[in-house]
């Protein structure tokens, strides 16, 4: 039976004034942006860290991209466990512990114990995203899923917009030091709402209405697709999916796109343009602010396009969209002379790499079903090894061959090579049949 005709949310829900889901949706948002902001902070205090550790620029870049690969090493393990013990359970710890070492991060003395402490703080932030994921199979109607997931993951890209300018001056006020634990104590404050406020399941919440209780159950992908259970998860089931290698490979470049905005781009606006620390902010808070825009604009087409029964355009239309306007933004910045005109470009980079992000997540959940969580672990992995390349080989890059053109070169050819890859990706088939 195709799954095409069964694309009704139902009736909307009139009994309370703000549905319990949409605090669901401000409170995935609240941590992503609280991701980021923590993620973000060494970008903005970069200088100040190598002056004080006495680090070079290969040691910064291993430092940067160190958290990429203990984020991406512990995604697979983060969403088992997501799937297992629930978003509740699991988001609270993952939060606390990587608001402990943003913290710990401040009494770094070295490049060792900064290392270990950034490699920490990327494991722990590791089991968000997947959680989140988790937490949307089980609250949101099917008819929901982009604009929910573009909305959350604008909180990113807001936090990484307000941490650049702001870090800065915190840094400059406060020093790297103290700035750090500040941001950990936020984390923690997220972390005590999240455990006593959410429940795994809108059936156990005790703030829900019957109406939007009986909305989200017959609106959500088990009803819709008439699915009782999922099948257990097993490693061939999930690398036997050939939805699962399309999406790590173009999740790759995503990120491999997006982490320069988080790892090198304040610094390298800063020196090509010769600009002041606060300047270069300003300007680097750009691209992430229309990254933004990028997922508000994917998510809200892909429900557009799903409400008219397909399914698989959905996702696929925003996300080879958004490629070409990444490889496009990425070879444009290198013919701008000036910083305003080179972050406009980067910034048209951003919003094509984030319009890929919602439909990535969708594709995770509908093929993953109740192993949402391993199976956007899984891609959010190769995602982060993106990342981890993107913070080495941009000085890396440099070193070898001269000039910075070369990274943008690079990043360019994988977007395209994405666009490849979501013209073969199919949603609409369970992760064990395709």
């Amino acid at each position: 039976m195709s799954n095409e005709h069964h694309l009704a949310a139902g009736p909307p829900d009139r009994h309370s004034a703000i549905p319990t889901r949409y605090w669901l949706v401000f409170g995935t948002f609240l941590l992503s942006m609280l991701l980021y902001v923590d993620r973000v902070c060494i970008s903005s205090a970069k200088e100040n860290i190598a002056a004080d550790l006495k680090l070079t620029d290969t040691e910064m870049g291993w430092v940067l991209s160190i958290f990429a690969l203990g984020y991406a090493l512990f995604q697979v393990p983060s969403g088992i466990m997501a799937d297992r013990f629930g978003p509740r359970v699991i988001l609270t710890a993952v939060v606390t512990v990587w608001s402990a070492f943003t913290a710990l991060t401040g009494a770094a003395y070295g490049y060792v114990s900064m290392m270990l402490c950034r490699f920490c703080f990327g494991a722990g932030e590791a089991g968000a995203f997947p959680g989140c994921a988790r937490a949307v199979y089980s609250w949101i109607p099917m008819s929901e899923r982009g604009l929910v997931q573009g909305v959350m993951f604008s909180g990113a890209r807001f936090g990484a917009a307000f941490t650049l300018p702001v870090v800065a001056w915190m840094v400059s006020h406060l020093g790297w030091r103290m700035s750090f634990v500040v941001l950990g104590l936020v984390g923690v404050g997220w972390a005590i709402f999240w455990f006593f406020w959410f429940r795994d399941d809108p059936e156990t919440h005790p703030r829900i209405s019957l109406a939007e209780k009986e909305l989200i159950l017959k609106a959500r992908q088990a009803a819709v697709t008439g699915e009782e259970t999922t099948p257990k998860l097993t490693a061939t089931r999930l690398f036997g999916s050939r939805n699962v290698w399309l999406l790590m490979l173009q999740y790759f470049a995503s990120n491999f796109t997006f982490f320069f905005c988080l790892s090198w781009m304040f610094s390298y606006l800063k020196k090509r343009y010769e600009l002041g620390m606060v300047e270069a902010g300003l300007y680097a808070a750009l691209p992430p602010l229309a990254g933004a825009f990028g997922n508000w604009t994917a998510g809200a087409l892909i429900d557009w396009i799903y409400r008219r029964g397909k399914w698989t355009a959905s996702r696929r239309t925003p996300a080879v969209c958004g490629f070409i306007l990444a490889a496009v933004g990425l070879l444009a910045s290198l013919q701008m002379n000036t910083a305003l005109g080179a972050v406009l470009c980067l910034s048209l980079a951003v919003f094509g790499a984030d319009m890929t992000i919602a439909p990535s997540w969708s594709v995770c959940i509908d093929i993953g079903r109740g192993n949402a969580g391993t199976v956007s672990g899984t891609m959010n992995m190769a995602g982060n090894l993106g990342s981890f390349v993107t913070a080495l080989a941009f000085p890396y890059l440099l070193q070898w061959t001269g000039t910075h053109n070369t990274f943008f070169y690079v990043g360019a050819a994988l977007n395209v090579v994405a666009v490849g890859a979501w013209l073969l990706t199919r949603p609409e088939r369970k992760l064990e049949a395709y």
